[in-house]
Parts: C-alpha cells; sequence; structure tokens
C-alpha cells in the first residue's frame, strides 16, 4: 500500500506547488474516493478531523510552518494504475477550487461533522475521520469515476 506521503508526492508533480491546506484536503478526497471507487484505502495513516478541516497529522508534521508546498518527498510510482486515476480525477474535479473553498466544502460534509459532534466551532480536536464514515458518506454522492 502506497504512503500518504506518496500521494502527496504524485498530487504535487500533477498539480505543481500549493498551499499546504489545500495539499491536505486533495489528499483526504483522494482517499475518500478511493474507498468508493477502488473499494480499499490508498493510504494506512488516518485522517483526523481538525477545526480547519480534514489533515493527516504525518504530512502536518512535515510542512509545518509551511504556507506553500511545491514538491514532497515521496515515491509517486509507489502508486497503481488504479490509483493514480482516483487522484487524477479528484484533482480534474477538486483541484481547481482554492485552500479555503476545500476547507468550507469539507465542513459542510457529514464525515467531518461527525467527527467533531462534540467540538464546538474552532476548538481543537484529533477526533478520527473513519474509512466508514467517508465510504457511506462519499458513496451516496453521484460516484461515477
Amino acid at each position: 500500500m502506497a504512503t500518504v506521503h506518496d500521494v502527496a508526492a504524485y498530487i504535487l508533480q500533477k498539480h505543481g506547488p500549493m498551499t499546504a491546506m489545500k495539499l491536505q484536503k486533495l489528499v483526504y478526497y483522494c482517499q475518500a474516493w478511493a474507498l468508493v471507487w477502488d473499494e480499499k484505502p490508498m493510504f494506512a495513516e488516518r485522517v483526523e478531523a481538525w477545526a480547519n478541516g480534514p489533515v493527516v497529522r504525518e504530512l502536518y508534521d512535515r510542512h509545518r510552518g509551511v504556507f506553500r508546498v511545491d514538491r514532497w518527498e515521496g515515491d509517486p510510482d509507489a502508486l497503481n494504475a488504479d490509483e493514480k486515476d482516483t487522484i487524477d480525477k479528484v484533482l480534474e474535479f477538486y483541484g481547481k477550487m482554492s485552500s479555503q473553498e476545500l476547507s468550507d466544502l469539507t465542513h459542510r460534509e457529514l464525515p467531518w461533522q461527525n467527527a467533531r459532534i462534540s467540538l464546538g466551532p474552532g476548538q481543537r480536536g484529533n477526533q478520527e475521520i473513519t474509512h466508514a464514515e467517508m465510504a457511506e458518506y462519499y458513496s451516496g454522492l453521484v460516484s461515477t469515476k
């Protein structure tokens, strides 16, 4: 299985530089849609419901304090053809959105909301957005690849 770092490296290779927040949200959507389209997770690292939307801590630990990311240490070749196709489709749909638009979108969706149900707005938290929650929610949307 690829790591979240492999996914981030592929996203940056295909899309080019972006904010760290946008990278986090795109990685989240890659995981969510892989669960729907490929019926398995793209990476093993957990996604947490932070105040500004979904975050993978392993990515955050590397980009902490950096606003704009232009490259990432990871191996895009660790991804198989189906995984790359999923990422390409995610980038096609979500890639044109800004960091803030992506954050706002995740805030309107049930996986993030449900993971933060016991927290107030802006309150720090690291509750997991589970694979089951993502798969259930996104499979209910128009989901043809």
